[in-house]
């Protein structure tokens, strides 16, 4: 399963689709996108807080697809500690 995961690829994004971000079954991120009209040099705060939140969600739905997919595995049977 965990191979399974390894190559499966989760998206989010932030901004409106401004930034989007793309990680692994895994939690590994693999991706980063960053719209052009996005950047803005007297801005830089506001394109790190995108970046946050994009990659933070893509965790968070990978996670997500990790229990889920260890759930169906082991017929719903909750194992302490396995994916947090």
């Amino acid at each position: 399963m965990q191979e399974e995961l390894a190559h499966e690829r989760v998206e989010a994004s932030s901004g409106g689709g401004a930034v989007r971000a793309v990680v692994t079954g895994q939690g590994e991120l693999v991706e980063v996108r960053i719209a052009p009209e996005t950047v803005d040099p007297q801005d830089v705060s506001l394109l790190e807080d995108l970046v946050v939140a994009a990659v933070n969600e893509a965790l968070r739905r990978a996670r997500e697809l990790a229990a889920s997919r260890m759930q169906a595995a082991t017929g719903g049977l909750q194992i302490p500690g396995l994916f947090g």
